[in-house]
């Protein structure tokens, strides 16, 4: 029996309809190598097809991070476990390979001041679960709450909390900043509720929950919403200076020295001549 052969562009129309572009992209060189090398065909199709899924893995992931809304900048590589010593670094690179705690829907809620590393802290998380295989979006909460009281308005508040599913990890930042005279902050609360222990929330806010009556419409909505996101939960407290004042006063250091050594350098050269 003849083993039928295919013309190269006959095979990559094919290719092509299958969707299996890093298949049609290297095969000509994978298959110069086995009848040079003399692969069995297992060992040809299955070289093929580990490049195929790799490449489909990165896409995903570049997908994936694009429609995240995280800033690339902020990633755990980035960020200065130093800087927040009550952080435990172990701790954080555990909650960032996911598994066990996305899987029952738990929440991860970091205090601090402003500029206390909270947005990049959660950023990182995020970035790094992505890197996982799980979906991310991050949202100022003013933003999301913005959102979603529009689609109450519009009544299409479960089709925009369905469409939220998606996501493994919601991370709201800020969510201090939110007032409840400035929209019907309720839609955050049924956010929570809508999520709770099933898919997990990321939040960082400014203020203790002692303060978080001013966020939503009445105090037992407060403690409602308080009550589900302590129940699975990882609580960072980042009770540190800002690192933005931080870095601006190191800034601020370096130049008081480097003019005071030029100073001297112009006083030096003054009494030589």
């Amino acid at each position: 029996m003849n083993t039928p052969t295919f013309e190269p562009g006959r095979l990559a129309l094919m290719l092509n309809e299958l969707r299996l572009p890093t298949v049609a992209r290297l095969w000509p060189e994978f298959a110069q190598r086995s009848d040079k090398e003399g692969w069995q065909a297992t060992r040809l199709l299955g070289a093929l097809f580990e490049h195929e899924l790799a490449e489909r893995a990165k896409r995903r992931i570049e997908r994936h991070r694009a429609e995240s809304r995280l800033d690339p900048t902020k990633t755990l590589g980035t960020f200065d476990f130093s800087m927040v010593p009550m952080v435990s670094k172990a701790h954080v690179m555990a909650l960032a390979a996911g598994d066990s705690w996305l899987e029952k829907g738990a929440t991860v809620l970091v205090f601090g001041p402003p500029g206390a590393g909270k947005s990049h802290l959660g950023s990182g998380i995020g970035h790094a679960l992505i890197d996982a295989g799980y979906r991310v979006l991050f949202m100022r909460t003013s933003e999301i709450v913005q959102k979603l009281q529009a689609a109450r308005q519009s009544l299409q508040l479960p089709s925009a909390l369905a469409k939220l599913e998606r996501f493994d990890l919601i991370i709201l930042d800020d969510l201090s900043y939110v007032r409840k005279d400035q929209a019907e902050t309720s839609v955050l609360f049924e956010l929570i509720a809508e999520r709770y222990e099933r898919r997990s929330l990321l939040i960082t806010a400014n203020q203790p929950f002692s303060g978080w009556n001013d966020v939503f419409p009445d105090p037992g909505m407060t403690v409602a919403a308080i009550d589900r996101l302590v129940h699975h939960s990882t609580i960072f407290e980042m009770n540190v200076e800002s690192y933005r004042r931080r870095t601006a006063s190191d800034k601020q250091i370096g130049r008081r020295r480097q003019l005071s050594s030029d100073n001297h350098k112009l006083g030096a050269t003054t009494m030589a001549e």
